[in-house]
C-alpha cells in the first residue's frame, strides 16, 4: 500500500494578528509546520508527503522548510486556492497514484504516531475516517435571536481534528463530485473532508480517537499552549 500525506499550510489565520503566517510562527524556536511534518516524515507507513502552500511561499517553504530541516519525503511542494476544498483538491491532484491520503491541518502540530497509527487501521477496515474527541463542554445551539434554542445530547458530540484519512479512489470522486456542484454554483459549503464525503457519497466516515493535544493553532492563545505541549511530549 501507497500513503501519502496532504498537509495544508496554505491559510493566512487572520485570528492570529500576526503579519507571518501562523504556520511558520515559532514554538520552541521551530515553526508550527515543522512539528507535523517531522511526525509525517518519522511515520514509517508514510511514503510521500505533498506540502500545500501559498503561491508565494513555495520557495520559501523549500529552501527555509524542506531543505533546512531535511524532509526527505516531501516530494511536492504546490500551490493552494482561495478556499480549503480548493487546497485540498490541489493536494489530492499532485499526490498522484496512491492507496490512502492523510489530509492534516499545517496549523495542528502535536499529531503523534499513536494517533497515525489508529488512523491506519480505521481507514483500512472503513475506508473514510476523521480523527476527532468528545467535546467536554455542554454545547447550545442558539436561535437567530441568540437565545438558547437546543441542547444536544453531549455523548454523541466530538470535535473533530485533523488528520482525516480516506481511501485515495474515494476521495478522489468525491472531490470531483464537488468541483462540478462547484462550476454548477450547487455546492453546499463545507468545512472539512469528511463533509465532502459525507455529502458526495453514500460511505460512512469512521470517528477515530485522537488526543485533546492535537490543537490548531488558531489564535496567539493556542501558541501560548503549544509551547506547554511541546516542552511536555519533548518535541522541541
Amino acid at each position: 500500500m501507497k500513503n501519502v500525506a496532504i498537509v495544508l499550510a496554505a491559510g493566512r489565520g487572520s485570528r492570529m494578528h500576526s503579519d507571518v503566517a501562523k504556520q511558520y510562527l515559532l514554538i520552541k524556536g521551530k515553526p508550527v509546520i515543522w512539528y507535523s511534518l517531522s511526525e509525517f516524515e518519522r511515520c514509517p507507513f508514510i511514503d510521500e508527503i505533498v506540502l500545500v502552500t501559498g503561491t508565494d511561499e513555495i520557495e520559501y517553504c523549500r529552501a527555509e522548510i524542506v531543505e533546512k530541516y531535511g524532509f526527505r519525503k516531501v516530494k511536492r511542494i504546490v500551490a493552494g486556492g482561495k478556499e480549503r476544498y480548493h487546497s485540498v483538491r490541489q493536494g489530492i491532484l499532485a499526490a498522484g497514484e496512491c492507496d490512502y491520503l492523510y489530509i492534516h491541518d499545517g496549523a495542528r502540530p502535536f499529531v503523534s504516531q499513536e494517533i497515525l497509527g489508529r488512523a491506519r487501521d480505521a481507514v483500512c477496515a472503513d475506508r473514510a475516517c476523521v480523527v476527532g474527541m468528545p467535546v467536554k463542554d455542554t454545547i447550545k445551539l442558539s436561535d437567530d435571536d441568540g437565545f438558547c434554542a437546543e441542547t444536544p445530547d453531549r455523548s454523541h458530540l466530538w470535535q473533530i481534528q485533523t488528520p482525516q484519512v480516506f481511501s485515495a479512489e474515494l476521495i478522489r470522486r468525491a472531490y470531483e463530485d464537488l468541483m462540478e456542484a462547484v462550476d454548477k454554483g450547487t455546492a453546499l459549503q463545507v468545512t472539512d473532508d469528511a463533509m465532502v464525503v459525507e455529502a458526495m457519497t453514500n460511505v460512512k466516515v469512521r470517528l477515530v480517537s485522537g488526543d485533546y493535544s492535537n490543537i490548531k493553532i488558531t489564535t496567539p492563545e493556542d501558541l501560548k499552549l503549544a509551547e506547554l505541549f511541546a516542552e511536555e511530549v519533548g518535541r522541541s
